[in-house]
Formats: structure tokens, C-alpha cells, sequence
């Protein structure tokens, strides 16, 4: 295996004339034009004296030219850091000041908002315009890769921050490598491959997954902005994979033209970055003739587990560990392995495990075991037959009275009332047990519920002390880019 990630993704692409990523409406970019734009960056980036191991922070809109500073990043020898568009400047200024880059990529329109700041500042705009493309296109489209060792850091990627600041974790080129060449195995890629590309490249289910996958097939993929069901129905005919979010299926299921003949070529549909509904599963497979293929992945550790390309693909599941990887279910308390079918901490261990969190040793020392175990914060099982489900967030685990409580044993029960879409389950302070169980759902459209009759419609299912103590109707669950339901917002509003 290439110890240097750009050569295990396009090490000898570089007169390769194949259709990489087209741009709907506006143009195709080649393999080899893609390697020669990543050239005249990283020669820019030496140029501005990025050094090996500086960190390139970047928050951009979604282009071909963000990709290829992803790729003249590692290249260079440097550390890619993409950040959320949706960012204020606040939370921006809170990355630099603890990376600590070297170079500053934002949009033109934000530009004047870092004026002052220590890193090298350059503009980047969603059609390739502003002064980072203009100064590139002064560099030689030729470049020798700065040597990298496998566990150089390639990337860093900082948490969600839900509960305190966001941490950044530090990705290798090991970590990145790796997960791609097994992905590409276990879910069948080769060069025939067109994926419709439609997620955020500030993610690592975008960037590090859907990318990295089809530059190590040799596939090729359509470049989307942003999620839009019409053009994802125009474009469908023209691909045969697509990677989304649990909301990409269930808006798509929502459109009349989505049906069975509009997907018939399709050969893969991924979801992640969220836990999908059984409904949608269902109401999928009716609808179309496939069964979504689910995986299970995090920041820390790119893709852990999937359901298998062959086989029962099993709903309410994450599937197996990958390759490469061990999964086992630990004592929250004594980190003690717990036998099949119970419930605790998922840990990871695989080449795929970051390599700790930056400057931050103590929380890696938290989090991150002698032996190569991560500690991953969620919580769930293994069932007999080695699939793995998940369950929640060790933080989401709802202590009441001295009960241990799953919210999503709780939410599937509620899923499965009349006119219930979906729902998230929570805790809330309570006086007297500590916690109780607490419980927000959407129903469905045009439906009008009463959140007395929806507890008692629970009380067959669920012990008494599971039950719901307040129950609150939206219109929808607070979410986070990637379409994770933010329970922490829950909390607290409803604390």
C-alpha cells in the first residue's frame, strides 16, 4: 500500500483523459486536468511557505477547485481542515486560533470578515472565482509529492461540539487510505462506477468517503452543489450509486417521479451520518426494488461497519465490522467486553482509529485505549449473528430512578404509533429520579395528535418507567448538517 494518500488515490492518472466529475450545466473536469490543478495549487502552496505538517483550513462552498485543494493539501505534505460553511465567525476564529493554520481559504463575500488574522488569507468562491485560483494559475502543473509516512497527519476534522468545545481529530494517511481501498472492495467499485454526488465536501462522509472511494475506483462521479430533489431526479438516469443521508431517501420518497423504472440501472444506495428510520427502509424497498445499504462511521474513525454487498441487508442495523476492523461492546464503568446481545460501549480498533485529538492529549488519553481500542460514545449491541446495532449516544443514555433507559428503544416504539413520522427521545431533571424520559415527535402531515393518548398508547410496550413524562409535538427535530438529530438543543429547551 502507498504510504502517501494523493498516490494510493491518483498516482499515475496524470495523462488520464477518463471523466472524473462532471458539473451538471457547466463542464466535465478529466483525471488529468484535476492532477494538474492540484499541482499548480500545492506549487502555490510551497510558494506561500507551507511547510510540512501546516495545517490549510478551509471553508468554502462546494467546487471541483475545493477538491482540488484537498488534494494539493496532501500533496504538499500539509493538513487538510475543512470547516462547516455554516460557521459564524466566531466558531471559525475558535479553529484558527487552536490549529493554528497557516493558510485561511474562505469565500470571497468573507473575506473582509478575517482581515487581521495571523494565517495567509486566500478566496475561494462555489464557480472557481476569487485570488486562491488566480494566484495558482501562475504555478507549473507539474508536481513531485512532498514525502509522507503512512502516519503523517493527512487531515483534521473537528467534532460536532455538541457538548463542550469541538475537538479536532487527527486523521493520517494511513486512515484515510485504507478505509477507501476497503470501501472500494466491499461495496463493489470499479471504474464503471458513476456516483451522484450530492453531500457537503466539509464532512468526512463526502470528502473521505464518496470522494476518496471513486479516486481510488477510478470511477467517476456527478458533482452536485447541494442536495435538490429535482436535480437529483435529472441526474439519476446518469448514475448508478448514490451515498446520502437518511433525509436524501425520505425527500426523494416524498416525489411522485421517484419510483422503480426511474432507478432500475441504480446499483448501490448508501446511507449514513444518521440512524434511518425502519419506515423508510420499508417504504424503499416497495417503492423502488432495493434495499438500502447502511453503514456506521464517526469522525474519529471514518467507516467502521456496513451491511454486506451480498446478503441480508438487515433494517434496524449497521451491518458487520469491516474488514481490517474489531468491533466489541464494552462495561460502560469497568470497560469490561460484554457478551453477544448486550448493551454497552462500542469500541473500534482497525487502521482505520485516529490518531488522537490535536493538542489535546488528555482527551485522547480519555478516549483512546493502551491497546488501539476508541472509545466511541455510542452506545449499542452485537446480535447473534454479528450485526450491529445502534442504540445512541452514551450521553443520550437516560438515567432515571437508577434504571438505565435506550432512547431508541423508546423511539421505535413511538415510530410505530398512527400518524407519528418520527421522534427523539431525551432526559430531563427531575426532583425526585433523577432524570426522566422525555419525548419530542413530529407526526406526519396534515395528522393531529394528542400527546396524553400517544403515552397511553405506549404503556403495552414499554415498562412504567420508560414511559414518557412529557411528550412535545413539533414540526420537525432540531438537525445538524449532516442530518443527525441534536438532542443536546432538546435538553436544553425543554430543561
Amino acid at each position: 500500500m502507498a504510504n502517501h494518500l494523493y498516490d494510493g488515490l491518483l498516482k499515475g492518472r496524470e495523462t488520464d483523459s477518463r471523466t472524473l466529475l462532471e458539473v451538471p450545466g457547466e463542464r466535465s473536469w478529466s483525471y488529468a486536468e484535476l492532477v494538474a490543478v492540484s499541482a499548480q495549487l500545492a506549487n502555490l502552496l510551497l510558494a506561500q511557505g507551507v511547510r510540512p505538517g501546516d495545517r490549510i483550513a478551509v471553508q468554502v462552498q462546494k467546487s471541483v477547485e475545493a477538491i482540488a485543494l484537498y488534494l494539493a493539501t496532501v500533496r504538499a505534505g500539509a493538513v487538510f481542515l475543512p470547516l462547516n460553511n455554516a460557521y459564524t465567525r466566531s466558531e471559525v476564529c475558535y479553529f484558527l486560533d487552536d490549529a493554528e493554520p497557516a493558510m485561511f481559504v474562505c469565500s470571497s463575500e468573507r473575506k473582509a470578515e478575517f482581515d487581521g488574522i495571523e494565517s495567509r488569507l486566500f478566496s475561494l468562491d462555489g464557480d472557481g472565482g476569487g485570488d486562491l485560483m488566480q494566484a495558482a494559475q501562475a504555478h507549473a502543473t507539474e508536481f513531485d509529492n512532498v514525502a509522507r509516512e503512512a502516519q503523517d497527519l493527512a487531515a483534521i476534522l473537528y467534532t460536532s461540539g455538541t457538548t463542550g468545545l469541538s475537538k479536532g481529530a487527527m486523521l493520517s494517511h494511513d486512515n484515510l487510505l485504507s478505509n477507501a481501498l476497503t470501501l472500494v472492495d466491499y461495496w463493489h467499485f470499479n471504474s464503471d462506477d458513476v456516483l451522484l454526488h450530492a453531500l457537503p465536501i466539509f464532512h468526512t462522509h463526502g470528502l473521505f468517503v464518496a470522494t476518496n472511494i471513486i479516486l481510488v475506483a477510478g470511477a467517476s462521479m456527478i458533482f452536485l452543489t447541494r442536495f435538490d430533489v429535482d436535480r437529483m431526479i435529472e441526474q439519476m438516469p446518469h448514475s448508478n450509486t448514490l451515498m446520502g443521508v437518511p433525509t436524501f431517501y425520505t425527500r426523494l420518497l416524498a416525489d411522485a417521479r421517484f419510483d422503480r423504472d426511474l432507478v432500475a440501472h441504480m446499483r448501490l444506495f448508501v446511507s449514513g451520518s444518521a440512524p434511518m428510520l425502519a419506515e423508510t427502509h420499508i417504504e424503499f424497498e416497495q417503492r423502488t426494488g432495493h434495499r438500502i445499504l447502511e453503514r456506521y462511521g464517526m469522525t474519529e474513525t471514518n467507516m467502521n461497519t456496513s451491511n454486506p454487498y451480498t446478503g441480508e441487508r438487515r433494517v434496524g442495523s449497521v451491518g458487520f465490522a469491516l474488514p481490517g476492523v474489531d468491533i466489541k461492546i464494552s462495561d460502560p464503568e469497568t470497560g469490561a467486553e460484554l457478551a453477544a446481545g448486550e448493551t454497552g460501549m462500542i469500541e473500534v480498533r482497525g487502521p482505520n482509529v485516529f490518531l488522537g485529538y490535536w493538542r489535546k492529549p488528555e482527551k485522547t488519553a480519555l478516549e483512546l485505549r493502551d491497546d488501539g481500542y476508541f472509545i466511541s460514545g455510542d452506545l449499542g449491541k452485537i446480535d447473534a449473528d454479528g450485526y450491529v446495532h445502534i442504540l445512541g449516544r452514551e450521553k443520550d443514555l437516560i438515567i432515571s430512578g437508577g434504571y438505565n433507559i435506550y432512547p431508541k428503544q423508546i423511539e421505535s416504539e413511538i415510530d410505530t404509533l398512527d400518524g407519528v413520522l418520527e421522534s427523539a427521545v431525551f432526559g430531563i431533571a427531575h426532583a425526585d429520579l433523577g432524570e426522566a424520559v422525555a419525548a419530542a415527535v413530529v407526526p406526519v402531515a396534515g395528522t393531529e395528535l394528542d400527546p396524553e393518548e400517544l403515552i397511553r398508547a405506549l404503556e403495552p410496550a414499554l415498562a412504567r418507567f420508560k414511559l414518557p413524562r412529557k411528550l412535545y409535538l413539533l414540526d420537525e427535530l432540531p438537525r445538524n448538517a449532516m442530518g443527525k438529530v441534536q438532542k443536546n438543543i432538546l435538553r436544553d429547551k425543554y430543561a
